[in-house]
């Protein structure tokens, strides 16, 4: 597959520098400008900060980029009619010319092609609640079970159902790794009812592991969820009350597919009268960090 990379990650590619994939929904999708495209660069800066050079991944008119330049990523802040990207429509949006924004999905299948090991991103997709009888769950889940790069992230967002969530990816053979805890976090926020499946407490504990599973030729992803700073969280009790009165709205307004989680989004952001944003972007910034820091270990332990 053809692609292009930025002079940055291609630099980096040459010199050995650890990368760190990052996701582009978050810029057309996830906030309003001008805090998409701030949010972004900040991401961007925090990688370089903890030693990797970030890649952020996106399609402009049918081209593959992996890593976007300064005028490309304020460019795709302020496009209109950008598709959000899964593995369904990945190709289409290039054979189209179009621009699109990549998923937790399609960043996990463009930086394998890129060699790229180490993802970074608010939270994943997972099963919706009500799935049953809607049948809908994320491509997220099918991909991390076969594409070979560690997602970091804040866990599965709370809007979805996390146990069933939880139960795919487990009965697909994805670790799921919680980083200093026993709880596995729920986004927003720092705890939920379930049990950590697998803890670590350290990204060189993580490249550890990532080694031990290259060398058992284990294919597919690792999901390590990274709870959100302390000082940023929202309580489950307090965030869940928020989540069922959007779900409701969703259910009466007749939303469904693509279109819930971006409503459920923007109305949480309304409800918390904006602090759902800012734990939002928070936690995104922790959790560049620990890919930043994951990318290094294992870099230096290889």
């Amino acid at each position: 597959m053809k692609f292009q990379l930025s002079p940055a990650v291609a630099a980096a590619m040459e010199n050995g520098t650890p990368i760190v994939a990052l996701e582009s929904t978050i810029i057309t999708h996830g906030m309003p400008f001008p805090q998409n495209v701030e949010t972004a660069r900040d991401v961007e800066e925090i990688v370089r900060a903890n030693g990797a050079e970030p890649a952020t991944i996106a399609i402009i008119d049918g081209d593959l980029m992996i890593g976007l330049t300064d005028d490309q990523l304020t460019g795709l802040g302020q496009a209109e009619n950008v598709m959000k990207l899964s593995r369904a429509d990945f190709a289409f949006a290039m054979s189209q010319k179009r621009t699109g924004s990549t998923t937790v999905a399609a960043t996990m299948i463009a930086a394998a092609m890129a060699d790229i090991a180490v993802f970074a991103t608010g939270g994943i997709g997972g099963v919706h609640r009500g799935a049953e009888t809607s049948f809908d769950i994320s491509a997220d889940l099918e991909e991390l079970a076969t594409t070979n790069v560690i997602v970091v992230c804040a866990g599965a967002k709370a809007i979805l159902d996390v146990p069933k969530t939880l139960e795919v990816l487990e009965s697909k053979g994805v670790p799921v790794i919680v980083i200093g805890s026993d709880t596995f976090p729920a986004f927003w926020s720092r705890e939920s009812p379930l049990s950590a499946p697998l803890r670590l407490d350290t990204a060189q504990q993580v490249a550890a592991h990532a080694r031990a599973r290259a060398q058992m030729e284990l294919g597919g992803g690792t999901l390590i969820a990274n709870p959100v700073p302390v000082d940023h969280e929202i309580p489950a009790t307090e965030i869940g009350q928020y989540i069922e009165q959007a779900l409701g709205e969703a259910a009466q307004q007749g939303i469904s597919g693509k279109d819930v989680t971006p409503f459920l989004l923007g109305r949480m952001l309304e409800l918390t009268n904006g602090r759902s944003l800012e734990t939002n972007i928070a936690l995104i910034h922790h959790n560049a960090n620990l890919a930043a820091r994951i990318a290094v270990a294992m870099v230096s332990q290889s």
